[in-house]
């Protein structure tokens, strides 16, 4: 009798772009849910041990177990991250991107005691920067951002919002607006346009800030709403730059024309505008150093994310921060943003989380789910980036670090090791390499 052996059945794998494999730590922060975390979901990051990504088109299409991923797929490119931390692209929620000159003399004047708001009556702040970036031309500012977001992207961010507002008047906002556009189209980093036309009163209506509204209102922003260049609509309330009245007619305005809405609010004093940002439905208010009890509340009540920025209150030199921990406790959605520009030059993410541990007690675990997941849903970016799911972009970053504990506890250097902007590798500490050039 001839024994003869049967022959396994061999599963055809699938083939993809690109495997990361055996991670230490695989932070996926998926929870199936729709909304920005609160509370106790800030601390869930949703870990996988030697997780593994398989990517395909530029997509995630499988999230799991390296043994079990690799069952179904193969791939040329495979990265190894053992020994390393797997998680989402930072994203950054918060950024003046786009500005021509620099500001470091006033950095001078800071620490010698001088407020940020005699700093800007006496002509300088926001208004000096306006200045020089009324006077660059397009490609000079769009040099500048570009290499802005190489170092940002080389620090782990892959998506950023970026503001308007060194223009104040309706060619320079425009201009500053389609340079925004231009670096988006250019720039491996997903850039996010927001129209900030009240960042300031510019200084030809000093004496009139009500007729600048009045311009913001029945010009720029149907200018901008018509011409497709901005997502979201922003104002400054703050006193010295507009009154609760004025940011209102603003935020209505632009909500009309199909802006969403965001506020600079409570940056230097308690003048209402966390209550403002609920009371319009604005996605997110932002800064909160002196919001109220009664306006965290109605942040929570209404939905409206908490884009906080350590590193600008670090810049302020007041010793305040925004309370963090009873937004929190109060179920107010907390994001993190750099406040990137000329007096808070900052562009890693990784330096705002440790400042976030540090000096506005978030666990390490809140801070990262602030700049990814919330943060993506304070920018409308949740359903594509933010977490490591199925389906969204693989925008993937590789910590030179064993696990997430070491976001905040180490800083000053870089721990990026590596960076996938959807699905190509695009900075690589190992080969010395950055790839954005081009990218497109």
């Amino acid at each position: 009798m001839v024994r003869t052996r049967k022959r396994s059945k061999r599963v055809k794998k699938e083939s993809v772009d690109l495997l990361i494999v055996n991670s230490n730590e695989l932070i996926t922060l998926k929870d199936g849910s729709e909304r920005p975390r609160t509370g106790q979901q800030m601390q869930s990051l949703g870990i996988m041990r030697k997780g593994c990504l398989a990517v395909k088109d530029g997509r995630i299409v499988a999230v799991g177990k390296t043994s079990e991923i690799r069952k179904e797929f193969r791939a040329e490119n495979i990265i190894s991250a053992s020994g390393k931390t797997v998680m989402p692209g930072f994203v950054d929620p918060h950024t003046h991107l786009v500005f021509a000159g620099s500001r470091e003399d006033e950095f001078q004047m800071r620490v010698e005691g001088a407020s940020y708001m005699k700093i800007l009556d006496t002509g300088g702040g926001i208004l000096k920067t306006v200045k020089q970036t009324r006077r660059a031309g397009v490609d000079r500012l769009v040099d500048f951002g570009f290499k802005t977001l190489d170092v940002m992207l080389e620090h782990g961010t892959t998506t950023v919002e970026a503001k308007s507002g060194y223009g104040l008047t309706v060619k320079d906002e425009l201009k500053i607006l389609r340079v925004i556009k231009r670096l988006n189209q250019m720039h491996a980093v997903d850039v996010v346009p927001t129209f900030l036309g009240t960042h300031a009163v510019p200084p030809e209506y000093r004496n009139n800030p009500r007729e600048y509204v009045d311009l913001v209102v029945k010009d720029m922003i149907p200018r901008v709403a018509a011409k497709g260049l901005a997502e979201f609509c922003d104002v400054f309330c703050e006193r010295g730059a507009f009154s609760l009245e004025q940011s209102r007619r603003v935020l209505v305005a632009g909500k009309n024309y199909g802006l969403k809405l965001k506020v600079h609010a409570d940056e230097m004093s308690m003048l209402g505008g966390t209550e403002l940002a609920a009371g319009v439905g604005a996605v997110s208010a932002e800064h909160l150093l002196f919001s109220s009890d009664a306006g965290i509340k109605a942040m929570a009540k209404k939905g409206v994310i908490a884009v906080l920025l350590p590193v600008a209150a670090f810049c302020l030199m007041t010793g305040r921060y925004a309370d963090a921990r009873k937004m929190i406790s109060f179920s107010v959605p907390v994001a993190l943003g750099t406040d990137f520009n000329p007096s808070c030059w900052v562009e890693n993410q990784q330096l705002v989380i440790a400042f976030a541990c540090h000096f506005m007690k978030l666990t390490p675990a809140e801070a990262i789910t602030a700049a990814t997941i919330n943060a993506a849903h304070a920018i409308g970016r949740a359903g594509e980036v933010g977490s490591l799911e199925v389906g969204k972009k693989a925008d993937v970053i590789i910590l030179d670090v064993p696990n997430h504990k070491f976001l905040g506890h180490r800083f000053g250097v870089n721990l990026v090791d590596k960076v996938v902007k959807s699905g190509r590798l695009v900075v690589d500490k190992e080969a010395s390499t950055i790839k954005t050039v081009g990218f497109f």
